[in-house]
C-alpha cells in the first residue's frame, strides 16, 4: 500500500516527551508519599514537569494547526495530547493540596495508590512509544489491557480507602481532606485509562 504518512517524526517526538513527563510526575508523587512530610522540593519538581508538559502540548497543537498531512486524524492527535496533559495536570493539582490542606500524616493506602498510578503511567509511556513503530492494535494490546487492569485495581483501592475513612475514629476534617486526595489520585489513574482508550481508537482506525 502506498504510504501517505509524512516522514517528519515531530509529532511522535512530542507525544513521547509528554508521556515521559507524565511518568516523571507520577514517580515524584510516589516519592512525595514515601518521604512525607519532606515534600517541598518534590512538589516543585512536579510543577516543573507540569509546566514542561504544558509547553509540549502547546507545541503539538501549534504544529497540528500548520501541518497539512498528519500521522493520524487531527481530532485524535488533539485528544491524545490533551489526555496526556490532563494526567500531569491532575498530579500537579493533587500535590499542591498537601501543603494547602496542612496535611500532617500520610495514609498508607494513598502510597499504595501512587504505585498503581506509576504502573499505569509506565504502561501509557510504553504504549505511546510503541505508536511510532506500529499502528496495529495487536502491538499495543498488552499495554492497553494492563492499563485497564490497573484502573480496576485503583477503583478497588479507592473503595477500601473510603471505607477506612468512614469506619470511625477519623476526624471529620481529615475525612474531607483525604476524600479529596484519594479522589484525585484515582482520577489521575482514570485519565491514564482515557489515554489508553484514545490509543485504542487510533490503532483501530489506522492499523
Amino acid at each position: 500500500m502506498f504510504n501517505l504518512l509524512p516522514k517528519d517524526t515531530a509529532f511522535f517526538d512530542l507525544f513521547e516527551a509528554l508521556a515521559e513527563h507524565v511518568l516523571s510526575g507520577a514517580k515524584c508523587l510516589t516519592e512525595l508519599a514515601a518521604q512525607f512530610p519532606a515534600i517541598k522540593g518534590i512538589i516543585q519538581r512536579i510543577r516543573d514537569a507540569e509546566h514542561a508538559a504544558d509547553d509540549l502540548a502547546h507545541q503539538a497543537l501549534e504544529r497540528l494547526d500548520r501541518t497539512f498531512i498528519t500521522p493520524f486524524d487531527r481530532e485524535d492527535i488533539h485528544e491524545l495530547v490533551g489526555g496526556l496533559d490532563d494526567i500531569i495536570d491532575e498530579i500537579d493539582a493533587l500535590a499542591k493540596r498537601f501543603p494547602m490542606y496542612h496535611a500532617n500524616h500520610m495514609e498508607p493506602l494513598f502510597l499504595k495508590q501512587t504505585h498503581v498510578l506509576v504502573a499505569a503511567a509506565t504502561a501509557v509511556r510504553d504504549a505511546v512509544h510503541q505508536l511510532r513503530k506500529s499502528h496495529r492494535i495487536t502491538d499495543l494490546s498488552a499495554r492497553l489491557i494492563e492499563i485497564h487492569r490497573l484502573e480496576n485495581e485503583g477503583d478497588d483501592n479507592h473503595q477500601a480507602a473510603v471505607s477506612h475513612l468512614f469506619e470511625g475514629g477519623v476526624e471529620p476534617l481529615e475525612v474531607i481532606k483525604w476524600m479529596d486526595l484519594f479522589g484525585r489520585v484515582e482520577k489521575a489513574i482514570d485519565k491514564c485509562e482515557d489515554v489508553s482508550n484514545t490509543l485504542e481508537r487510533i490503532t483501530l482506525k489506522n492499523g
